[in-house]
């Protein structure tokens, strides 16, 4: 999921890609976007979901055998976050100066090496050092090869072609804790890693042969970040948007508490095995797959900020319950596994539809508005994912705090800052 977007990747609105769409509309002429070439951006976009959801079911086992905490484990999700913010912050100014194919297959040789470092950690230390670098190339990665599309394909079918990433990359958080629950009943915690690892390289030797440079010399730019600096205080200057930058940060503390701590909860507190583990995991993925679609079919028979005020009821229903089963009933299993689901098909309803508003709210920097909203969301996840295990593996107090923290300012956003009557 990443869930990872992981999650958060895998939530790109429609609006987004309209908006690209019109930025690519300046391309020098549209070529034919070719299935090889999709299937090789849906394997870029997929690094950052392999690459948590899969070691997720792990971390019970991470801790013990590198005699660590649950916080230090979660604090490898908040290096990895803090990296993919980075990571897409930098990529994009980076290939708009230097062209698409070097920076993208640098990138994928740098998530291959951090891969390998993750599987052969000693030390948490180490794995944590690993998995920033290993966000960084892998937000990197994305960013660019979302960019070769645009550079290759104008108005409808760019629309479709980004729709169409985001539509199968949406597969990776379902299947990924799955396989990595399958890997885990043969092996160890370090080879979901090595995993990771193959898939890594089999995209490099897809990227190598399929895909173009895309940005020629007399496309390319030095604009970078200074230019992005004056274009983020214009974005910034928007309260609608600052509201719905709120509204989807806000979330996104739930979210990845969710994330950061459900192995725990549900494993180490309610003993459930590494596969009936994955299997909660992929399907709570799949009831915010569901939510965001139905958000879809929604779209101009019901006000927006409906969808979303219904899903931040839900997931503060959500975070209510789990606080009041940590507090005084010591979590049982069905409580914890119906509060996860629902805040999960809360985010479907919330995430895209919000982000969809955010870049309504500034349609002279829509770009620049997509870049600022996934720099904050990606570096929300990684402040939530520590602070979630604050109390370490046996209790679920800390999370479901977040959680009913994260649905109150969500809400308060939504209905004082982010007012719009055109919403």
């Amino acid at each position: 999921m990443t869930t990872s977007k992981s999650t958060t990747t895998t939530m790109t609105s429609v609006a987004g890609a309209e908006a690209a769409a019109g930025a690519g509309a300046g391309a020098a002429a549209a070529q034919p976007v070719s299935a090889a070439l999709i299937a090789a951006v849906v394997l870029l976009t997929a690094i950052a979901p392999l690459a948590t959801d899969m070691y997720v079911p792990a971390f019970p086992d991470v801790a013990r055998d590198l005699s660590t905490s649950a916080t230090a484990v979660q604090l490898t999700l908040t290096t990895f976050f803090t990296g993919m913010a980075l990571g897409q912050l930098v990529g994009g100014p980076v290939s708009d100066a230097r062209g698409r194919r070097a920076p993208l297959l640098a990138a994928v040789v740098v998530v291959l090496v951090a891969s390998v470092s993750c599987a052969l950690a000693p030390s948490i230390e180490v794995m944590a050092t690993a998995r920033f670098v290993q966000g960084l190339a892998g937000g990197w990665a994305m960013v660019i090869g979302r960019a070769v599309v645009v550079d290759l394909a104008t108005g409808p079918q760019l629309v479709r072609s980004l729709n169409l990433v985001q539509g199968v990359g949406g597969i990776a958080p379902v299947l990924a804790p799955l396989l990595g629950g399958v890997i885990l009943q043969f092996s160890d915690w370090r080879a979901p890693f090595w995993a990771i690892a193959l898939i890594t390289a089999v995209t490099g030797v897809v990227v190598w042969f399929v895909v173009p440079e895309s940005l020629p010399a007399g496309r390319r730019h030095a604009g970078g970040l200074r230019s992005f600096a004056g274009a983020a205080r214009q974005v910034l200057a928007s309260r609608p948007y600052v509201g719905y930058l709120v509204v989807c940060s806000a979330m996104m503390v739930a979210l990845f508490a969710y994330v950061a701590t459900s192995a725990f909860v549900l494993r180490s507190m309610n003993g459930l095995s590494p596969i009936a583990y994955s299997v909660s995991f992929a399907a709570n993925a799949g009831g915010m797959t569901v939510a965001a679609l139905v958000s879809a079919r929604l779209a101009g028979r019901v006000p927006t900020r409906t969808v979303i005020l219904g899903g931040q009821l839900l997931a503060l229903a959500a975070g209510v319950a789990m606080l009041a089963g940590a507090l005084w009933f010591a979590t049982p299993l069905v409580l914890a596994l119906v509060s996860f689901f629902a805040l999960m098909v809360a985010i479907g309803f919330v995430l895209g539809n919000a982000g969809a508003l955010a870049n309504a709210a500034v349609p002279e920097h829509p770009g620049t508005g997509s870049a600022v909203l996934g720099m904050l969301q990606w570096g929300t996840a990684g402040v939530a994912a520590p602070l979630a295990g604050i109390g370490g593996e046996h209790t679920a107090v800390p999370v479901a705090v977040l959680m009913t923290l994260g649905a109150v300012v969500s809400l308060v956003a939504l209905l004082a800052v982010a007012r719009s009557p055109r919403s």
